[in-house]
């Protein structure tokens, strides 16, 4: 039973990604873009000049797998954050990762259009956890309580300077930074996956190498300590891979709450806390989470909903549940 689970969530992103290419405003036969892809990778049929070819490769493949991607990157985040603070109530969104990555953004779109957005997005939200580590460490015993109410000082401070460059700068950039905040795929192309991607797998491609310590840093400092691992600069390492993804994957689409908070949370009660198969099925339930969810922000009305909406209206009911299941057996071990 349990390797038909591990089957069906890594086939997941392919079949989504498939489904979600033909749905939409304009409807394609599931199998005319099975021959679009084909002709457009392999040269296997000749089509013509149809508007279908157009739509699928230009428009939708790019903006699936960029959604891949960015929940990949937020729940393979979220999963090491969640292991290395033992902490199953942390994500990126929490920690305020998210919000100074964004407001690293707003800086660049609003006055510094010269800087990468990749650049300033990763310095701030670098700065975020560490932040709110450095407020954690200050009232002592770092632990899950602590963790999070300094993850929430620190979101609050960086949306709050978000909130000053909106009122600063005029209002062309002000359109721009708000629709961006929201968090949407609508404007991927292949030139964004092409600048983005190797951020994310510099953030994404460490921690898959490095997840079988994961289980040694879940089982606490002591533990960790007495088998000769250097705590301290693994997590420094952990989390600076985890930032250069969440930051990538939020200059790209803005801000996508709760998704490093859920996807590993639902992996883990499907298949347990074991990371060696933990982490890669949770950025495969990421990247399918994700797809969904973009799916959904595009079809459910003829105009696009901002895709971090719908995370928001998932995330927020889920984390009521995680806070009432406080006290009981989260990890699984």
């Amino acid at each position: 039973m349990k390797n038909i689970k591990i089957l069906i969530i890594l086939i997941s992103p392919v079949l989504m990604g498939w489904i979600s290419i033909f749905l939409g405003a304009y409807k394609i036969e599931p199998f005319l873009v099975l021959k679009i892809l084909l002709n457009e990778t392999l040269h296997l049929f000749e089509l013509g000049d149809i508007p279908e070819k157009a739509i699928v490769w230009e428009i939708r493949l790019p903006r699936v797998l960029m959604a891949f991607l960015v929940g990949a990157s937020l729940s393979g985040a979220g999963a090491t954050l969640q292991a290395i603070f033992r902490n199953p109530l942390v994500d990126p969104f929490i920690l305020g990762i998210s919000a100074g990555a964004a407001f690293g953004c707003a800086i660049t779109i609003g006055f510094l259009e010269i800087l990468p957005v990749q650049v300033m997005a990763f310095i701030f939200a670098t700065l975020a956890v560490f932040l709110a580590c450095f407020i954690a460490k200050a009232q002592g015993e770092v632990n899950r309580l602590s963790l999070v109410l300094s993850g929430v000082i620190v979101s609050a401070f960086f949306t709050a300077l978000v909130s000053i460059i909106k009122f600063l700068v005029d209002p062309h950039k002000l359109q721009s930074i708000i629709y961006w905040l929201m968090g949407s795929f609508s404007l991927t192309d292949w030139q964004t996956l092409k600048w983005s991607l190797p951020g994310i797998l510099l953030g994404l491609v460490p921690l898959y190498v490095m997840r079988w310590r994961l289980n040694v840093l879940s089982m606490g400092e002591e533990e960790a300590k007495m088998l000769g691992i250097d705590v301290e600069r693994e997590r420094i390492l952990f989390i600076i891979f985890s930032t250069l993804a969440v930051a990538t994957a939020t200059s790209v689409c803005g801000i996508i709450g709760w998704v490093g908070l859920m996807v590993p949370h639902l992996i883990r009660m499907l298949i347990g806390p074991e990371h060696k198969i933990f982490l890669p099925l949770t950025l495969c339930g990421g990247g399918t989470f994700m797809i969904i969810a973009d799916t959904l922000s595009r079809t459910l009305t003829t105009f696009d909903i901002p895709v971090g909406i719908i995370t928001a209206l998932t995330g927020a009911p889920f984390f009521i549940y995680l806070m009432k299941k406080e006290g009981k057996e989260v990890w699984g071990r």
